[in-house]
């Protein structure tokens, strides 16, 4: 299913039509404020598989990154944040950073794996604030293309993401031309925050 929706004028019936899907284990396709990614209801156990199905992996190796709509609920999936991790996650997002926290103690559980941290998105794109907003939880997320991969065109065309990735997922969402770089990855697992990749979001630690 091929879905535009105008990030500035968001029809919520399509919003909801999505989330039927996500809800039923559904996978999907959509814009962020970087690359288009792919993801799943994140309580979606059948929507992880495929997940890690469409990846070539087992769920219990995947690294797959959560995006939330705000910062409110985050203490569910990460251990308590120190000042200066929660003032510098303020001042960038929602914005192209994923930040690399340690999980709480519900991440494994919803993984089935010992996984010690977790990638946290807020992207500054409405079309998937809405979505995990009325999702009412985050959602699991990875990349179209592998990290080691050159990001090529047809990850920021949704026409040519649809016709490679048609099959692949349940709903692709047309929210218009993507961006050709990737996230700014920044650890903050030890004492202080590392750049691990550098992507579009700037940023001096």
């Amino acid at each position: 299913m091929f879905i535009e929706i105008n990030p500035h004028n968001i029809d919520d019936r399509l919003i909801d039509q999505i989330i039927s899907l996500l809800k039923k284990g559904g996978t999907f396709i959509f814009p962020t404020d970087t690359v288009y990614s792919i993801g799943c209801d994140l309580y979606s156990k059948k929507g992880l598989q495929e997940l890690a199905r469409l990846k070539g992996i087992k769920l219990s190796k995947a690294n797959f990154s959560i995006i939330c709509h705000d910062l409110s609920n985050l203490s569910e999936y990460t251990k308590q944040l120190d000042r200066s991790t929660f003032k510098l996650l303020k001042q960038t997002l929602p914005g192209p950073f994923t930040f690399i926290l340690n999980a709480s103690n519900e991440i494994p559980k919803i993984f089935d794996t010992n996984k010690k941290e977790v990638g946290i998105r807020i992207p500054d794109n409405p079309i998937i604030l809405r979505i995990v907003e009325r999702l009412g939880n985050p959602i699991a997320t990875t990349s179209l293309h592998n990290e080691e991969d050159t990001i090529q065109e047809y990850f920021a065309d949704p026409y040519a993401i649809y016709e490679k990735y048609d099959n692949e997922v349940d709903v692709i969402i047309d929210g218009g031309y993507g961006n050709l770089d990737a996230s700014t990855v920044i650890d903050c697992t030890k004492e202080e925050p590392v750049i691990v990749r550098q992507g579009v979001g700037q940023i001096v630690l």
